[in-house]
This record gives C-alpha cells, structure tokens and sequence, in this order.
C-alpha cells in the first residue's frame, strides 16, 4: 500500500525508496560469504500464492508449482516429449472388446448363427479363410483370444420418475436378459474393430441389435421420457471397448513420511477424485475409468469404459498417500477438531496446508502469502536433487523481483516483454525464450445477459485492437491467436482469421442485438444501460495494461464498463471457483494433449469446474468427446480444427494472444552430474522440445563461479 501511493503522488520518493530497498538487500556474494548454504538453496518467486497443496483439488499454476516438486506422478514426458515411467517403472496397453450375439441379425453366407458359430467364423476369418481385406485382417490379427461371455440375468436400479406417480424421482428396477455375449482380448486399442468386424458379420449386425427386449421393468415403467429404448443402450449396449493399462510401479518407494509406496495409493487417488465431496476439478479425465484393480502391492490395471486417447497421460498426476487420507483418517481429524465427520471432506483437511507426497522435496512450511519452503528428500526414488532448499517467495510486485533478481536473492525471473531485448544480451545470465504452450484471454460469464448472446461477445472483440496490445504492451513478444489448441501443434486452425479491429462493425452488430445509443452516448436497450465490470488478478501487470485497454476501447463505443483488480487467492477462490463475475482477463497454459474436456465441454460449469464461462453448445460437446476417443491422428486433428472453428465463431472468449517467453538465470547454476568413473562433470542447462528449460532441475547447483564450457557444450 506504501508503494501505491508512492506511485500516484510523488515519483522522486519511489526512486529513492526502491534504491534503498535495492541497497538494503544483499547482494549474491555477500550471501555467500560465509554462507556456503546459499549455494544449496533455490529461490524462486511468484506473483501469487498457492491456494491449496493437493493435486487433485487445485487448478492454479502457483500450487501446481509446489505439487510438482511434492508429489510423483506414475508417469510424465521426456525431453522429447515420449512418455517414460516414474512412480511406474513400465506399463502395458491393450483391450478388452465386447458385443452380444445378435440372435435376430442374418450373417452373410451362415443366416442367424448362435454364439458358438460366430466364435468359429472370427477364428476362420483370423485364420484366412474368409476372404477379407487388409483393413480387416489386421484388425484380426490384433485380436489375441476369443471366448464366450454366457447369457445372464440380472437387475439395474436406477432414479426416474415414473408414470402416474410424483414428480420426485422413483427408484426404478429393471430386469436384464442379456443374450450370449463375445468377449475379445485384443494386443493393441482398436478403434475400428466393430467396423471391421461388419464386414465378415454383417453391415447393421451391431446396428440392429434389439437391446430393449431383454429389458422389463416394474409396474408402471419408465414414461415416455425415458423409455425401455434409452435404458437399453445404457444397460445393454451391443458393443463395447474397455482399453485396459496395466501398471507395474517401483519397488521401494518412500512417501515422504517413510511409508512406502503401493498400488493402493493409485486406487485411492482415482476414487478421491471421483468422491463427489471432494469437488475434484479433475473428475473429468478420470470419469472415462470403469474400474481401478489392485493386482497386488506393485501392479495395478486401469479398465475403461469406452475409447478415451488420452488416458495415458492422465496418470501423470501427483498420487496421494492412501494412509493418510483415507476415510478413517479424515473421520479422526474431523473429530480431532470438532467438525462432523460426515460432512468432512479431504478439501477441509489440514493435508492441503502440510502436503506429503514422495517427490524429490518434502514439504516444510507456508508462510501465506510470504513463502513456501520446501527440503530435499534424501529418500527420493530417484536420488536426492542437489539443491538442499527450494523457496518458493511471493512477491507481487514485479519490479522488487527484478530487484531481488539482480541482487541474487531470487536465483530466477520471467523478464517482462520490455526488458528482452537488454537482458538477452547480458554476459550474467543465460537465458531460454520460445512461444508459450498457451494463450491470454478475455473470457464472458455466458449464464449474464447480454453475453448469452453471441453477437454482442463478437462485437466485444471487434472494438478491441488486439495488435496494438501486441504492439505496444507486449513490445511484439507475443503472437494473435484465434481458439483454444496451442498454436504450435497441428491441432491449431491456421485458416482461422482473427477477429477485425472494427469499432463501427462492432456497433452494428451490437445495433443488431438491440443496443442503441442514448442522448449521453451510453449503449441502452429496453431502458437499460450496457454496463458490466470486468475483473482480472492483481499482480500481473500486462493483464493490467489489457484491462485498461479494454475498457477505454468499450466506453469509446458506448459500453459502460467498470473495473477490478482482485488479489490472486481470493479472484480464484470467491470469483472464478463460483463464476461470480461478468467478464474476466485470465489465461490458460496447455498441454500437448488436444483434450478440451474440462474447459469446454457443458458438463463442466458447475462451481469449481474449468467451464466457469457455461460455453454449452451440442455440436462442441461432440467435438470434444470425437477428440478425447480417436486414436487416429490425422481425424483428430479433424476434429480439433472443427472445434477451433466452432469456438471461434461463438466467441465465449475474445482469444487475445500467445506471448512469448523469455527466463534468465546467473550463469553459474548448471547441471551437475557424476560420470560412470565417478568424476563430477558439469553441463549446460538446455530446454526441451517444448521450452521446458527446468526439466532437469533436480540435477541443477549454482556454483561459486560460472564454469566455463566448450563450444560443443
């Protein structure tokens, strides 16, 4: 608050304060001086805080960078970007696939054929004998085992409103006559299995199976607004894919209290996030599980449901210590302090405060907005880092962490985009720089009118000139980006044009939804005047600058626009958590996985769900779940430019910019690694195919003096 007001009134005293802040502060060597330590001791710094330490509850980059250093995952990417193991030593990956004998359906050349017949028909096909094509046959030689699943009965119970009864739900039992069904265990995921197998069984063989006359209900029945047909083809669908991977995890592994990593831990890591009371953010990439086996203590096996191509990738997640979160332990801490065990959840738990993970540091202390403070695991799976301390500083002013930064009281810093140019040449530091895997954006609470209605979210944009912000704000780091896919994978839609800077278009559009100008020159329609705030987070100066920008570029159009700038903790928890807002400046960092489920899909609006804007829209949902089951590459990328194109027409974001990134570091942290003979060697830090320059920072030390390297190094 000193500062800020040293700011707006008196500019000479800020001089004068911030070199005292700068002279007050010691330099790196000073630190060093007798302090050997410092040369152990990684310090980083953030503009905002960590909201909560559990990888399955938070969605904010601040804690992320925390869990990331905390918690394992079982897998995650290497340098070049293949996936390798972690707390999973190796995996398999093939599936399981099922279809009911259609007992009506007339086989070409055999006529309607029992269990048994079409058991021999595959095994003839996949032996040679029936003619097919090249498609088909390696589909057959993908299939390793046949078998008969026998025909069952059995009950469904499910909540419906029932005819002739209240409008409350009613539990409804149905019973099921299922018919013989084929099960096949196939080497590999095929997408294209039941397509294949049509043409040896038939066309509409799958297509016609009649699932409902194996279904009866109680008296009365379900009504006409879901009837026997749409119980059928959830209870009884006539084919069915169930990838399976198997996970065979490292012996010997340590949670950071010691006790040893196992595969329940995976299990009960799936269920906590699939635990409603958890109100996981991350229910959307596990949901696509059917089950969670523990094989025993270093193997488990993941069944889905249905096709989903990026479950690999998914257990890159933090998993959670069984033993501490379990329902008996979280019912002792309710307990403990007070609160009803049945309405304690793991999000109440002091756990989120005082993580346990088995990552390469254990957690030591959080000092809210102030520090994180973290120390090495000696015990990590993978040998200890050689940084004995990682601190984890808040600071949100940018220009104290370029203070500290320059004195060596912080070891790293994003250089802001003014600054590239001097620091990029700066014979102190090394320095990485690329295009982020992410985008900044104007999102619109789509559930508020008037952003329900597309025109005006598109006339919004229009009366934005996005390239001056590049321009000017970003002094040209940063790129115009036009949807939601990271613009350097093909899953991006070049052919998408960005939306003009067109002030006069703007208004016609809006004239269009029915906004007009009043005698005062303010937008109005039925009487009420065009006006919303937008709000962003505090500590980021160029979401700032935008917002600023946005709102005189608004008023000059007539839209009354009122602003905000709230701290990160509570613009997370109390505006985004539970979409309290009009419009908001904000940004997502992607992955490489096209998967947009959480962010886009319609199921996904509720509070502390990712769709906090409420985008709904049939075709995108279709979209999405095309994208998340293909496994073909080429129609994915099909897809995804479909989407791109979807989103980009409907604007539910005013999809700004890509910006550039540029890090530096002092020249003397290295990698530091020993050889086969035993003799310590140093390298060069290198980034990844991604501009990931931190993904050997368990191997990172910062010396006293700055080696110096070959030029083949």
């Amino acid at each position: 608050m000193i500062v800020r007001r040293i700011l707006i009134g008196a500019p000479m005293v800020l001089i004068i304060f911030l070199l005292q802040s700068y002279l007050w502060v010691p330099t790196y060597e000073q630190q060093t001086r007798g302090n050997p330590e410092r040369l152990t001791e990684y310090i980083t710094a953030s503009i905002g805080d960590a909201s909560i330490l559990n990888p399955i509850l938070s969605a904010d980059s601040a804690s992320n960078d925390i869990e990331s250093k905390v918690f394992e995952g079982l897998i995650d990417r290497d340098k070049e970007l293949r996936f390798r193991g972690r707390l999973a030593k190796s995996w398999k990956i093939y599936e399981e696939a099922f279809f009911y004998i259609n007992e009506k359906a007339s086989i070409p050349h055999l006529g309607k054929a029992t269990a048994p017949e079409v058991v021999k028909l595959l095994k003839r096909a996949r032996g040679g004998y029936v003619p097919v094509g090249a498609h088909v046959k390696t589909s057959l030689d993908n299939i390793r085992e046949i078998a008969i699943v026998p025909a069952r009965e059995f009950l469904v119970t499910r909540q419906e409103k029932v005819m002739g009864k209240a409008a409350e739900k009613t539990a409804v039992r149905i019973r099921v006559m299922a018919p013989d069904r084929i099960k096949l265990i196939l080497k590999n995921v095929d997408q294209d299995l039941f397509k294949s197998l049509s043409t040896i069984l038939g066309s509409d063989y799958f297509h016609s199976f009649p699932a409902q006359d194996y279904l009866s209900g109680d008296e009365g029945g379900p009504d006409g607004s879901r009837g026997k047909v749409d119980y059928a083809q959830e209870v009884l669908p006539a084919t069915e894919h169930n990838p399976v991977i198997i996970f065979y995890l490292r012996p010997h592994v340590k949670f950071h209290d010691g006790h040893l990593f196992e595969a329940r831990d995976v299990k009960f890591t799936y269920e906590a996030i699939m635990d409603p009371k958890n109100l996981s953010p991350r229910i959307a990439d596990y949901e696509p599980v059917k089950e969670v086996e523990v094989v025993d203590p270093l193997t488990v096996r993941i069944f889905y449901k249905r096709l989903y191509s990026p479950a690999l990738g998914t257990w890159g997640i933090g998993i959670l210590p069984e033993h501490l979160l379990n329902s008996e332990a979280l019912k002792k801490e309710a307990m403990r302090i007070g609160n009803d065990p049945e309405r304690f959840s793991m999000r109440q738990s002091s756990f989120n405060r005082h993580p346990i993970g088995c990552g390469p540091f254990v957690f030591q202390e959080w000092k809210s907005d102030q520090y994180i403070a973290l120390a090495r695991f000696d015990d990590y799976w993978e040998g200890p880092p050689q940084y004995k301390r990682f601190m984890y500083r808040i600071i949100p002013d940018l220009l104290t962490q370029e203070m500290e930064f320059y004195a060596g009281t912080v070891d790293s810093y994003d250089v802001q985009p003014h600054q590239v140019q001097r620091l990029k040449n700066d014979p102190a530091y090394q320095n990485f720089s690329g295009l982020t895997f992410g985008y900044t954006y104007i999102g619109y609470n789509m559930r508020r009118a008037p952003f329900n209605d597309p025109r005006v979210r598109r006339a919004l944009g229009m009366a934005i000139d996005v390239h001056k912000i590049i321009q000017y704000v970003l002094y040209g780091q940063g790129e115009r980006i036009t949807g939601p896919f990271v613009k350097q994978t093909d899953y991006y839609n070049h052919l998408i044009t960005p939306l003009p800077y067109d002030p006069e278009g703007a208004l016609k559009l809006l004239a269009e939804a029915g906004w007009r100008r009043n005698k005062e020159g303010w937008l109005e329609k039925d009487g009420k005047r065009f006006q919303f705030t937008l709000i962003t987070n505090s500590g980021n100066d160029l979401r700032k600058a935008v917002l600023t920008i946005a709102q005189d570029s608004w008023k000059q159009i007539g839209v009354d626009v009122r602003t905000d700038v709230v701290e990160w903790a509570v613009f997370v928890q109390e505006r985004v958590d539970k979409a309290d807002f009009d419009a908001l400046i904000l940004g997502w960092n992607m992955g490489i996985e096209p998967d947009l489920y959480q962010i886009w899909h319609s199921s996904q609006t509720h509070p502390y769900q990712l769709n906090f804007v409420g985008f709904k829209d049939p075709l995108a949902d279709d979209l999405i779940i095309k994208i998340r089951q293909e496994y073909d590459h080429r129609r994915q990328v099909a897809y995804c430019r479909q989407l791109h194109e979807l989103i980009a027409r409907e604007q539910p974001y005013t999809f700004l910019y890509a910006s550039k990134w540029t890090a530096v570091l002092d020249k003397r942290i290295v990698i530091r690694e020993t050889d086969a003979a035993g003799n310590i060697i140093y390298r060069k830090i290198t980034p990844t195919k991604t501009g990931n320059y931190t993904f050997y920072f368990n191997k990172w030390i910062k010396l006293s003096e700055a080696p110096v390297f070959s030029a083949k190094d």
